[in-house]
């Protein structure tokens, strides 16, 4: 034993001599020193101090202090590391056991209480009752387990094949160089090893790990820059940033946000251009990427506005039969003196008095609007989703790739005062076309312009003389090109401050004018206006030179006359703005959250025809406290430069002010307020980690499906709401019916073998629910669960269903003299048709605020259910069942008081709903 404690306290000493190992404890240290609820927030910020200070290093220090060198690590070094800090794997959410699923599925308070009622069924030997039950549990439970199971596997499938090796400087393996340089022939710099290049899986690369990186990579962990190359990385998936961003060796961005800084590149991004070498500082969970991948996996599910309404509907429907029910059995046991029968009587009414359709009701509803929204290429995950898309009344949502297409396009061309103007466009592409160098995106888009070849007659008229290339302290490129071989056209493009420098005259209209003082105010006030817009802009300039020269270098760029300029901007997606239209038609309100500037995002907003009511920038949204952040959330539409943990406040500021609200997002950034939102949506392309923290996913680029989203998410809930109406008001009737018939009546007004069947001829009525048509008026604003107003509902609606039965016992008591126990059957028979049959027609009246049958009708398949339950209830008494279920024909003269109820009970509860509407509303 003292051996080993020994043995142990060698090998702990030894792993506290590691530099990285003593800096992860440091980090543990602190985080445990925090409260549980606030190191799931500590942590980004202590990855972030420490992505800077490691951006800012320089990097023989930093080198030594990730234990490598310039010549990379050895396989030995790397597998040791590797043993340490783990594979270079990001965290991701676990396929949920299907027993577990099936647990979720089935566990809710109407199936607990359900299954509670069954169990006691059999206990008594009621197994018919027990058997109708459990099938209803048993069907809701599945139906659930199914569309969720299907829907899982659907997104398991829509996983990302993305590229799975890297390029690593290895030292001791120069005989694998070969295969590696062949791939990055220019990612090495000046001074940088060339020999020892390997190709591996990326989850074998370590902290100290040398990579070299080329146009296309994605970049495999959170990397410091050594070498570089024009290198450009696409940050959109972390910070929202629509334009590729340029890297560099040295740490140029003065600021205290590693994402910001030039010399930093991150899991997640990927190369648009150039190559580099670059330094493995993290991987797996300890990359930024991993911490919010972590952050988003580990955190437990919160309950949605969904399941916090059904959760209190139902508690209350529980409550009011839990009071009810010993009510009725202590009644019917000192009144009847039989207390097994009052018992049993009791448990019927137990049975009838829970909605035990209500969870198939819900999930298959829930299922049949998942299946529409399959057909229009949506991925429902979680069935809740859906209701939670109808009571939406807040739509959050990120700009780059989800309002955008996440791509360059050319939006304007313009001379030098603005005006559009064909002659820059025509210059622009001439020299993007010839020049031979890396086209940049901007090239691209402004390639995209095929119509221009052939005003231009570009075979015929131009050739190319020479080329003048870009370079970083220039910022301009240029091309000349022969004109018909008349003359020669230098014409330069380049960042606005360079290409006016050497600008000494401008084109206004078919003039050339002297750029002098006050036409350059006028060029730069143009320049200002699209900064402001959100564009990016760059200047067209040129000069004709004789055709003699032949040779031009960066002297030739000189006194040169300003054409106009050619701007850009990441374009809105084509469905954008009629879907925000229809959204917001839909009461729907629109909030852009985004890690952009604002300027851009806010002629993003101006193009889709969104109305800005503020901005607000996430520097500000750092200084606030919860209290000011909940009235500034309500007050602005525009939330930019924001970090991830950013968007998750606001989503969590917004649900706290009492809105059910929806997050809409593609990239990395974007998966905490994925999840903390209470319906988080996202798109096919978006990465892996937003599409498991979503609950919707869209397969194609159309948002006009957000709003056909909506619009079923309400239906789903007035179909929903409308069995809810009706059950918990008519039972509520039933109750006071039974408590007045137990007083008053020496024998029971129903035996509960009576009261099981009516339940169940009255439950399979309704099946049809969830096919039901909807009044659009139903659907034009959202929809949310009103305990209170179910409440309100019972007690206004309930009592007309008590007033009809007393008429019915008075009609026959006193007309068809079923006043003894003798003549119970006969009391009994009358009241289970004129209960079915009110109950069954009950759905007509409140399915809709219109008159019934008239101004609104119900599907066919509501109504044919219906007109079979009714014929049912009917015959079950007048046929040869009758003596089984201890029922007896009815007298012809019933008929005639049955159908004087019927329209007597349908006229007062249309009275009643117009009351009730003008009094406190219909959802």
């Amino acid at each position: 034993m003292r051996k080993s404690t020994s043995l142990f306290t060698q090998l702990f000493a030894r792993f506290l001599k590691s530099r990285r190992t003593r800096h992860l404890f440091r980090r543990r240290v602190i985080l445990e020193s925090l409260p549980r609820k606030s190191r799931a927030e500590a942590l980004p910020d202590l990855l972030n101090r420490q992505l800077v200070q490691q951006a800012t290093q320089d990097l023989p220090s930093l080198l030594a202090r990730l234990g490598s060198r310039q010549q990379g690590l050895s396989p030995r070094e790397a597998a040791a590391i590797r043993a340490r800090v783990g594979p270079n794997e990001v965290e991701h959410e676990k396929p949920m056991p299907w027993w577990l699923h099936l647990w979720l599925s089935y566990k809710n308070p109407f199936n607990l209480l359900l299954t509670a009622l069954a169990v006691l069924s059999y206990a008594t030997r009621d197994i018919k009752a027990a058997l109708v039950i459990g099938c209803m549990v048993a069907l809701s439970t599945l139906i659930r387990f199914v569309q969720e199971r299907r829907s899982s596997q659907a997104v398991q499938a829509l996983k990302e094949l993305v590229s799975n090796k890297a390029t690593v400087i290895r030292r001791g393996n120069a005989a694998a160089k070969t295969a590696a340089n062949a791939r990055h022939p220019t990612a090495a710099g000046p001074g940088m090893p060339t020999a020892g290049q390997v190709e591996l899986p990326i989850r074998q690369l370590v902290p100290g790990d040398i990579v070299r990186l080329s146009a296309g990579d994605m970049i495999p962990a959170d990397c410091r820059v050594m070498v570089a190359k024009d290198l450009f990385v696409s940050q959109s998936a972390m910070t929202g940033e629509s334009l590729p961003v340029e890297k560099f060796p040295e740490a140029t961005a003065q600021s205290q946000g590693a994402l910001e800084m030039a010399s930093l590149v991150f899991m997640g991004t990927n190369v648009v251009s150039g190559s580099a070498t670059v330094l493995v500082l993290a991987t797996g969970n300890s990359t930024y990427f991993g911490t919010l991948a972590t952050r988003v996996t580990a955190a437990t599910p919160e309950v949605n506005a969904f399941q916090v309404g059904v959760n209190k509907v139902s508690w209350l429907l529980i409550r009011f039969a839990l009071v009810m029910v010993p009510v009725v059995f202590l009644i019917n046991g000192l009144t009847k003196g039989d207390w097994i029968q009052a018992f049993l009587f009791a448990l019927s009414i137990a049975v009838g008095l829970t909605p035990e359709m209500l969870p198939m009701i819900v999930t298959s509803t829930l299922a049949k609007g998942a299946v529409i929204l399959s057909r229009q290429k949506v991925i429902v995950k979680q069935l809740d989703a859906i209701q939670n898309f109808g009571a939406m009344n807040v739509l959050c949502t990120d700009k780059t790739g989800t309002l955008t297409q996440d791509k360059i396009a050319l939006a304007r061309h313009t001379d030098v005062f603005g005006r559009d103007s064909e002659e820059v466009l025509g210059l622009a592409y001439l020299n993007s076309y010839y020049q031979t160098g890396l086209k940049s995106l901007l090239d691209r888009a402004v390639l995209e312009h095929a119509e221009v070849p052939q005003a231009l007659q570009l075979a015929e008229n131009y050739s190319k003389i020479d080329e003048i290339p870009f370079d970083f302290q220039r910022r301009r490129m240029s091309v000349v090109v022969s004109e018909r071989s008349h003359h020669h056209e230098l014409i330069c493009k380049g960042a606005v401050e360079e290409v006016v420098a050497i600008c000494t005259h401008a084109r206004d209209g078919g003039n050339t004018v002297p750029l002098d003082a006050a036409m350059l105010e006028r060029a730069h006030r143009v320049t200002r206006e699209f900064n402001e817009r959100g564009l990016r802009v760059v200047a067209v300039a040129m000069k004709e030179i004789p055709p003699s020269q032949e040779v031009y270098s960066v002297a030739d760029e000189s006194a040169l006359t300003l054409i106009g300029y050619i701007a850009f901007l990441d374009p809105p997606k084509e469905s954008t703005a009629p879907a925000l239209k229809a959204l917001a038609a839909s009461g729907v309100t629109l909030k852009v959250l985004t890690g952009d500037n604002e300027l851009v995002t806010a002629e993003v907003c101006r193009q889709v025809g969104l109305a800005v009511k503020g901005v607000m920038l996430g520097a500000q949204l750092d200084t606030l406290d919860d209290k000011a952040l909940a009235g500034a959330v309500e007050q602005h539409t525009i939330f930019a430069k924001l970090s991830p943990l950013h968007k998750e406040r606001i989503v969590r500021s917004l649900r706290g002010n009492g809105h059910v609200v929806g997050f809409m997002g593609d990239g990395i950034n974007d998966a905490p307020a994925l999840r903390a939102a209470d319906i988080g949506i996202s798109v096919d392309s978006a990465v892996d980690i937003a599409k498991e923290a979503a609950d919707i996913i869209l397969l194609e680029h159309s948002l006009m499906v957000l709003a056909a989203g909506v619009i079923e998410g309400r239906k789903t809930f007035s179909n929903m709401l409308k069995y809810i109406r009706m059950t918990a008001s008519s039972n509520f009737g039933n109750v006071f019916s039974v408590l007045i018939a137990s007083v008053f009546l020496p024998f029971l007004p129903m035996l509960p073998l009576q009261l099981l069947v009516q339940n169940l001829l009255y439950d399979v009525s309704q099946i049809a629910i969830p096919f039901d048509n909807v009044d659009a008026e139903l659907v034009s604003q959202p929809l949310r669960w009103n305990p209170d107003d179910m409440g309100r509902f019972m007690v206004y609606f309930g009592p007309i269903s008590s007033i009809f039965d007393i008429a019915t016992f008075a009609v026959m008591w006193y007309v068809f003299k079923a006043n003894s126990v003798a003549q119970q059957t006969l009391f009994q028979s009358g009241w289970f048709v004129v209960g079915l049959l009110t109950q069954t027609l009950i759905v007509h009246m409140i399915r809709t605020p219109k008159i019934p049958f008239i101004e609104s009708r119900a599907a066919w398949p509501l109504t044919a259910m219906t007109l079979f339950i009714m014929a049912a209830g009917i015959i079950l008494p007048m046929g040869p069942l009758a003596s089984y279920f201890k029922l007896q024909a009815l007298p012809l003269a019933y008929f005639g008081w049955l159908a004087t109820i019927l329209l007597g009970y349908a006229v007062l509860t249309t009275l009643m709903k117009r009351y009730y509407i003008r009094r406190f509303g219909w959802q």
